[in-house]
């Protein structure tokens, strides 16, 4: 692992060379670590190390941190010229400020807890051709460490302004976010010592995106870990700035500008998920669920759950005071959307606290309920158990047939929802049919033609959903999957067509439908898309006309030279590009055949 360049020193290629057991995810060197009794260069730094006493766990000290030593300097003839050994009292100092000798900094990153090492310094990371007391100008000098111990500072806003130093690590590597619920102890002091706000001994409870006493808090909050303890020096600016605080709770006003010294423990969070990424649908986890596996889409499920208003009313109970659980399954609107968003990220045994707006709730209508009446647009909150559940099975899990018979079962649900209105819910089923179906390596010659039939058949029904809810994009690439296979497929022509004229591309949609009345010129619904297609064409050329027309008489003003007016033919121009703006901006949206005249594919 290379060494940081520390201050004042001209390092820059210093290696610690002693590390066996790196962090997963690190970079091993090639060079074996020091045994006892080795002698090895850092680098190219001329600074040598020797290897005393092995050290414990694969940590090392950076540049910053505050370390303890214990050291002994001698010269290469024996003469010792400082100890801390002398008086038996350690020395503490920050790596990086050469206070000992500006390669001892260099050397000591290199060591783990309790190692005890032998460096060796050049003149130029020792003393120089100045020296010091004992030690003569342009010496080799030695020092016999040993790290006893360290403490790690954070810059937090790598301004000064929040100094960190960790006393005591966290467990996990799992760190708060600006929407969980954090339990802290704290103690907020001046400079000369006086206590100006404390928590009580069993912490204080907060969400950290609410803020809590001054800003430097919650910015060191999110950088700690689980049981962590650290120190904090905060500057002015992140603490109560020039106004400073009055007095209040027992304890002393805070004078402005005044820097305050923190002691600061996360006890413990309980993370905050925003299930559906607008924040309106909160799980708060009250207790880790087993494993990894959650319940995910699809999923048959078994929860028990108190829920109430915001008022505290209590309008339903599942599993619990006797009553039965309740069993369901996920993604098939049998619950209230919040509820069940949030039982599919749930692990087994996960218990969570869930907040839900009004549009994953009972929207704006009264809801009758088992104990009371929900009223309109009412925000509501469960508490909630995963008590077990079944995942859908995937497509890896299923031998061919079983991936063929799935498919099949997922596109009939999504036709019966298309039939229903809910094209949302029935895009997603045509979309996990072809999930299922989607390998052709896996499957043999004779279910080829099966797997064939199934995409195609869910293709242009997701196109169909997809146009249905204006995502016209999406409805080409679908339709556009299926010419690939069959390049005049007059479903996916008309429909892509469609999409095409919704987006103002005129031109692809043309020649869709050119393809489409090839393959059938029959069909009445295409003739009757190119009918409302040349309607758009007429128009997208008068709107071009008009255009041109006024660009001339724009360049007439600017030249002052008289001009005769335009005739315009109705035949369509070439298009400048603002022509073409213009057109994609005030297309006109005159009757369309409808899309259910060529209806979702039931076979």
């Amino acid at each position: 692992m290379e060494v940081e360049k520390g201050k004042g020193t001209d390092v820059s290629d210093v290696q610690g060379e002693d590390d066996l057991d790196e962090e997963p995810g690190e970079e091993i060197e090639s060079a074996p670590p020091l045994k006892v009794g080795e002698e090895r260069e850092l680098g190219n730094s001329g600074i040598k190390k020797k290897l005393l006493n092995n050290g414990i766990h694969w940590e090392t000290p950076e540049f910053g941190d505050e370390v303890t030593v214990h050291f002994v300097g001698t010269l290469l003839n024996g003469i010792k010229f400082c100890s801390t050994r002398d008086n038996g009292e350690p020395m503490t100092f920050k790596l990086g400020e050469g206070k000992v000798a500006k390669g001892l900094d260099n050397g000591i990153t290199t060591m783990k807890k309790g190692e005890r090492v032998l460096f060796t310094l050049p003149p130029d990371f020792g003393y120089g051709a100045e020296g010091r007391d004992g030690v003569p100008p342009d010496s080799i000098v030695q020092f016999d460490v040993e790290l006893l111990s360290w403490i790690t500072v954070v810059d937090i806003c790598k301004d000064g302004g929040i100094i960190k130093k960790i006393m005591e690590k966290g467990e996990r590597n799992e760190r708060p976010s600006d929407l969980d619920e954090v339990l802290v102890k704290y103690q907020v002091a001046l400079a000369d010592g006086t206590i100006v706000a404390k928590t009580p001994e069993e912490g204080y409870e907060f969400y950290v995106k609410d803020g809590h006493l001054f800003p430097a808090l919650t910015k060191a909050i999110v950088t700690m870990k689980r049981g962590e303890k650290v120190k904090l020096i905060v500057q002015p600016k992140y603490a109560f700035g020039d106004k400073g605080k009055e007095a209040t709770d027992g304890f002393p006003s805070i004078p402005p500008n005044s820097v305050l010294n923190v002691e600061l423990e996360l006890i413990s969070f309980k993370p905050v998920i925003d299930v559906t990424g607008d924040s309106k649908v909160l799980k708060k986890i009250l207790k880790e669920g087993e494993g990894a596996l959650v319940a995910n889409e699809g999923a048959a499920v078994t929860i028990s759950y108190i829920a109430w208003l915001e008022d505290g009313t209590v309008f339903e109970r599942k599993g619990v005071d006797g009553e039965q659980p309740l069993e369901f399954i996920t993604d098939e609107e049998q619950v209230i959307p919040g509820l069940d968003r949030a039982a599919a990220t749930m692990k087994k045994g996960e218990q969570a606290l869930l907040t839900v707006s009004p549009e994953y709730g009972f929207g704006s209508v009264v809801a009758e309920r088992d104990l009371a009446v929900v009223p309109p647009s009412s925000n509501l909150v469960y508490e909630v158990e995963m008590l077990d559940f079944v995942k859908e099975k995937a497509p890896w899990e299923l031998n061919n047939q079983e991936k063929i018979e799935a498919a099949g079962k997922k596109k009939e649900e999504g036709n019966i929802l298309f039939k229903d209105g809910n094209y949302q819910r029935a895009g997603k089923k045509y979309d996990k049919a072809v999930d299922y179906v989607s390998e052709d390596g896996l499957f043999q010659d004779d279910e080829q033609k099966q797997i064939k039939a199934l995409r195609i058949s869910c293709w242009l029904n997701g196109a169909a959903c997809s146009l249905k809810l204006s995502d016209f994009w999406g409805a080409i690439q679908l339709c556009s999957k299926v010419l690939d296979f069959e390049s005049h497929n007059v479903k996916a022509l008309y429909r892509r067509a469609q999409a095409y004229m919704k987006t103002s591309d005129l031109i692809s949609a043309e020649m869709d439908i050119k393809k489409a009345l090839e393959a059938d010129p029959q069909n009445r619904e295409v003739k009757l898309l190119q009918k409302t297609l040349r309607q758009l064409q007429i128009e997208s050329n008068k709107r071009d006309a008009k255009l041109f027309t006024n660009m001339f008489a724009r360049m007439s003003k600017r030249s002052s030279m008289p001009i005769k007016k335009l005739k315009v033919e109705i035949a369509e121009p070439e298009k400048s590009e603002e022509a073409a703006a213009t057109e994609r901006e005030c297309v006109a949206e005159p009757s369309t055949p409808s899309e259910d005249r060529m209806a979702v594919d039931q076979s």
